[in-house]
């Protein structure tokens, strides 16, 4: 199959591509290398030391013997070149990740909220409206996030996978109707990901463009099969306030000797998923898209649910860090219940990796063999939702 991977260079991105290329299909990278850009404006870095993009693909090369091919392109902004990409490529399916991925990178100021707006939404609708007039059926295959249905508010009633039946009383009677599962952005990041949903429901509507839409959980874990055959192609390991997930923060923080750093209770719960699964969850998709006309589908794409203090806790224990409890910097319920429905992947054969002290292990060895690259002065979260 023939596939674009758009934000081909990041953390999801990156080992989707080695992933997809290694099962056989013809792959190509399309990247602005704008996550490089916000680690200088950051002045923070991977703390795995990530290689150019040319070094990567000669990498890959050497160790597979498979082409990746890669185009610099703003998606965002370079609407005529997305265009001319799309009609003569051809892809068979397009698979998005080119978006500003960080919540607390999208609440850091005014200029990073208005980036992350200009840049996510008009990613999506420009890929949307160049899908369509390059008259090309092409299956998209989004990255998107649980964060769209916000925390807190639902209890303990399961999260359904993106849709909801409803009833409506009317004068001539109950009328039932199936809609998207409101949404509850806690982020303007989020909040972007919530207009992606509503773009996706239109398109599919009135041009019958083929949408895959997986809300993801918080992705933890460094390595896949093919980042570690070479260390050109080892993956993104972000520990920063901004960019760091929280699991693969503390993993970071122990192997440094830094409290684990909790925000309020740690009451909040998460979903998570491995990144080997991330990477698998998309081959899947890729291969049950919908058909022309349908809704998109939408995939919860997590495979387990902890809350934070427990994780600080389970990590704590096994490493001998301590635990700080900061001030929470989000506007959030200071506990909530999270259940999740995941079925659709499960049903399609994923057979999830779920928390364990080896793969933990696993990522704590690599924040210690990279650990001269750590700079402490950067794991504090400082961005704040509310201004003081």
């Amino acid at each position: 199959m023939k596939i674009l991977i758009l934000g081909g260079d990041g953390f999801c991105g990156w080992p989707t591509a080695l992933h997809l290329s290694k099962k056989g299909h013809d792959v190509t990278i399309v990247d602005n290398m704008s996550h490089r850009q916000i680690d200088v404006q950051l002045e923070v870095s991977s703390l795995t030391p990530i290689a150019t993009m040319s070094e990567r693909l000669s990498a890959w090369k050497k160790v597979s013997n498979k082409k990746i091919s890669y185009i610099d392109l703003d998606i965002a902004k370079e609407y005529d070149r997305l265009l001319s990409m799309l009609k003569n490529d051809k892809p068979e399916a397009i698979i998005h990740f080119a978006e500003q991925r960080a919540a607390p990178y999208s609440m850091k100021s005014s200029k990073t909220k208005r980036y992350t707006v200009d840049n996510n939404v008009n990613a999506t609708h420009n890929l949307l409206c160049a899908i369509v007039e390059a008259d090309l059926d092409a299956h998209v295959v989004h990255l998107g996030t649980m964060g769209v249905y916000g925390y807190g508010w639902s209890g303990s009633a399961p999260i359904p996978e993106g849709y909801i039946s409803v009833k409506v009383e009317t004068p001539e009677g109950e009328l039932s109707r199936e809609i998207l599962h409101p949404a509850n952005p806690g982020s303007v990041y989020h909040m972007t990901k919530t207009l992606d949903q509503l773009m996706f429901a239109f398109y599919a509507k009135n041009d019958e463009v083929r949408v895959t839409d997986l809300h993801q959980g918080i992705v933890w874990g460094t390595q896949t099969p093919e980042t570690i055959l070479d260390e050109r192609l080892i993956n993104r390991f972000d520990y920063d306030g901004d960019y760091g997930t929280v699991l693969n923060r503390f993993l970071m923080q122990a192997a440094v000797g830094y409290p684990l750093t909790v925000h309020g209770s740690g009451g909040q719960t998460r979903a998570f998923i491995h990144i080997k699964d991330t990477v698998r969850c998309i081959e899947i998709a890729i291969n049950n898209p919908p058909k022309r006309g349908d809704k998109p589908h939408i995939f919860n794409q997590m495979t387990e649910v902890h809350k934070v203090i427990d994780l600080a806790k389970l990590i704590g224990k096994l490493t001998g860090a301590k635990i700080d409890h900061l001030e929470n910097p989000r506007k959030e319920a200071d506990k909530n219940d999270l259940v999740v429905e995941n079925r659709q992947f499960l049903a399609l054969g994923l057979q999830p990796t779920t928390l364990s002290k080896g793969l933990m292990t696993e990522v704590e060895d690599v924040a210690k063999k990279y650990i001269s690259r750590v700079d402490k002065t950067k794991i504090p979260s400082t961005s704040l939702w509310r201004v003081k």
